[in-house]
């Protein structure tokens, strides 16, 4: 989902879980998109890493009832949110950022501002994916400007 110049992306960008039950809206511009490799989003996601979009929580606009999500703590550090009918994981929050929200960059419908910028948490990746491109990659967490 990288910005094309010839084909600037919307500056509200639409997304939801796999059934719709969730369904929200995010303003651009974001923050950041990274690709995480933490064992958390790993496990989670049953993927090798998790591709997140950052943006403040007053950019974010459920469209459906709270209700419609299911919020737990998922590490003394911040929690996760999925769809309450399919499963689908979508949001994070991190106690460090309060008022920042991740969203899965496969739950929104088209292109953003930005393609990935990173990987976090690459000390931790798995083996049996290789990963060949050219990002930074970092130990820990990135929010943009450095390790």
């Amino acid at each position: 989902m990288t910005r094309h110049p010839e084909s600037a992306p919307p500056s509200v960008v639409p997304g939801s879980c796999v059934c719709g039950a969730v369904r929200f809206e995010i303003q651009l511009p974001t923050l950041i998109c990274v690709h995480c490799h933490c064992t958390l989003c790993r496990t989670n996601h049953s993927a090798a890493f998790v591709t997140w979009v950052g943006v403040s929580k007053t950019q974010l606009r459920l469209l459906t009832a709270e209700t419609a999500l299911t919020h737990y703590r998922s590490s003394d550090q911040g929690r996760r949110s999925f769809c309450s009918q399919c499963g689908t994981s979508l949001f994070c929050e991190v106690d460090t950022h309060p008022d920042i929200v991740d969203i899965t960059l496969a739950s929104l419908q088209s292109a953003i501002d930005r393609g990935p910028e990173a990987h976090i948490y690459f000390e931790t990746h798995v083996e049996w994916v290789e990963v060949l491109d050219q990002l930074p990659r970092f130990a820990g967490p990135w929010r943009g400007g450095g390790p």
